[in-house]
């Protein structure tokens, strides 16, 4: 019951919220200690508002209904979503760098470590808290916006790990090259989450297939309905194709059945067919196309390829 009550639109509200009490504890840190360690932490978390902001549109226009111009929905603005969000990434761990460099250049003293690892922690425990709850519901409702957004936290509360042991270090070794090292380490590390995530939407873009057990779930249930026919009345399934936009999933294939069934009765069985499918796999949107036992479709014509 309070996995429906957190929609994707709610949890993306409260990431918002999350990332504005964050990059407010994060920069003050940043200020008493003049860390830059802590200065990247607190530009990821400006990130995180920014990827939250844009994530709750994108859920919002991928939850509007199909409409005439575009009659298949809307799903695909959650994978725009996961791609901003991962340019975000690239470009917070491009400036950190930069940043880190020129104080490696120019190493500072740290100010207040108690402080400002104290506010570093308590911002990591709501991002750590936030991102457990966005996992469990992204996989209920299959929403890669809301993957994204809790891979991001995760990412956060490691980077904020990372910088709370590196300024620990700074400050029992004064080895001031330390800190922005581990600014340099934390960059490196969400700079792969970033490029993982643009992956990640480039290939929902694509119309990737859905995933394998879901590609095990739709041929099992059609392998019961090729298994409970009698030897004359025998139909088989083919050319099966899927595909998966934000959190629908489709499903085309071919039925074949004997050329003596009535039209009505070889509609019926698609019906049946169908809606054992979409009982399977919840959200999926299934297309048969009825053919004779006798008769096979060709795909890939030379004509088609030009």
């Amino acid at each position: 019951m309070m996995m429906r009550f957190l929609t994707p639109q709610r949890l993306l509200m409260a990431s918002v919220a999350v990332a504005v009490i964050t990059i407010t504890l994060k920069t003050l840190a940043w200020v008493i200690t003049d860390s830059v360690g802590l200065l990247s932490d607190a530009m990821e978390s400006l990130v995180n508002l920014a990827s939250a902001i844009f994530g709750l549109v994108m859920v919002t226009i991928a939850a509007r209904p199909a409409d005439e111009d575009h009659p298949y929905g809307h799903h695909k603005a959650e994978y725009f979503s996961s791609g901003f969000e991962g340019i975000l990434i690239i470009v917070a761990a491009l400036g950190i760098v930069w940043t880190a460099l020129l104080r490696l250049l120019d190493p500072q003293p740290i100010e207040q470590v108690g402080w400002g690892l104290a506010l570093s922690v308590a911002s990591s425990a709501l991002n750590g808290l936030l991102a457990w709850v966005m996992f469990r519901s992204a996989k209920q409702h299959r929403s890669i916006a809301l993957e994204a957004d809790a891979k991001h936290l995760i990412t956060d509360v490691w980077t904020s790990a990372g910088v709370v042991i590196g300024i620990g270090l700074v400050h029992f070794t004064d080895w001031l090259w330390l800190d922005p090292v581990v600014a340099i380490g934390v960059a490196l590390n969400i700079l792969k989450e970033g490029f993982h995530l643009l992956w990640r939407s480039s290939q929902g873009l694509m119309d990737e297939a859905v995933e394998p057990e879901v590609m095990a779930t739709i041929q099992q249930t059609l392998d019961g309905f090729e298994s409970q026919r009698g030897e004359t009345a025998i139909i088989r399934f083919d050319h099966v194709s899927t595909r998966k936009a934000g959190q629908r999933r489709f499903v085309d294939l071919h039925m074949h059945m004997p050329a003596a069934w009535s039209l009505g009765r070889a509609a019926a069985v698609r019906a049946s067919v169908e809606q054992a499918l979409m009982s399977a796999v919840p959200g999926l949107r299934a297309t048969i196309q009825l053919l004779p036992s006798d008769v096979e479709a060709h795909f890939d014509d030379e004509k088609d390829l030009i």
